[in-house]
């Protein structure tokens, strides 16, 4: 069994494990527990009710969080032509094409999304070990596969975030840091959600959203009332 320091011991005394919270209290309650020396992230695990090994279950995709993660994204768009200028206005942090490729076949790795235009992908696609392995290859389910790729970065830059269905069933997404307001955290909260229920499988039976909780990074979690999102 895991040890956990005085100061998370002191937070876990503020939340009942036992019990459910409506999301602004659960938020609210998260915000205390969030007592480390960083800013920490506030992250939300949500238990679905689809078989995560079929097919037609899978849960995957994209959403804006109204308020951003409270992360600086540093985005890589591989591109050609007039699509440089295009990505570079609209804030890019590194554009490229074959040049970038070569840095990242050496090793280096210094951004967080990656976004290529489709006439790229068939070179980009001889980093899918490389990239593939970190997730960040560029995947149209993702919105990161495109031409319009000023949209895209903007996108990004303003808190999009991708979520996809794990092993056990449950999605792990961040939805801000410990310093938003409880409110800024749970418009957030409630645009994931809502999110999820919108790629709800047409093969899913039964309950959809089977348990929803929120943690910081190094604070106990707050299981919060899914019958609110249905």
């Amino acid at each position: 069994m895991a040890k956990h320091g005085k100061k998370y011991l002191e937070a876990a005394k503020l939340i009942d494990s036992e019990a459910t919270y409506e999301p602004l209290e659960a938020v609210e309650l998260v915000k205390k527990g969030a007592t480390a020396k960083f800013d920490e992230t506030v992250e939300a695990a949500v238990r679905l009710g689809v078989d995560s090994r079929k097919q037609d279950q899978a849960v995957r995709g994209v959403v804006v969080l109204p308020h951003g993660t409270g992360k600086t994204q540093r985005v890589l768009v591989f591109a050609k032509g007039d699509k440089v200028k295009e990505a570079e206005a609209a804030g890019a942090d590194f554009v490229g094409d074959q040049d970038m490729i070569n840095k990242i076949q050496q090793g280096w790795f210094e951004f967080d999304v990656c976004v290529a235009t489709p006439d790229m992908m068939s070179e980009v696609g001889k980093l899918g070990r490389l990239l593939g392995g970190k997730g960040l290859m560029p995947n149209p389910k993702a919105g990161t596969v495109t031409f319009d790729v000023a949209k895209a970065v903007q996108e990004i830059k303003a808190g999009k975030i991708e979520y996809r269905l794990d092993k056990a069933g449950q999605i792990h997404a961040p939805i801000g840091k410990a310093s938003f307001s409880a409110e800024q955290l749970n418009e957030n909260l409630k645009a994931l959600i809502e999110a999820l229920n919108r790629a709800k499988p047409a093969a899913a039976k039964g309950v959809y959203l089977k348990n929803i909780a929120i943690s910081s990074t190094m604070g106990p979690s707050a299981r919060v009332n899914a019958s609110v999102y249905k």
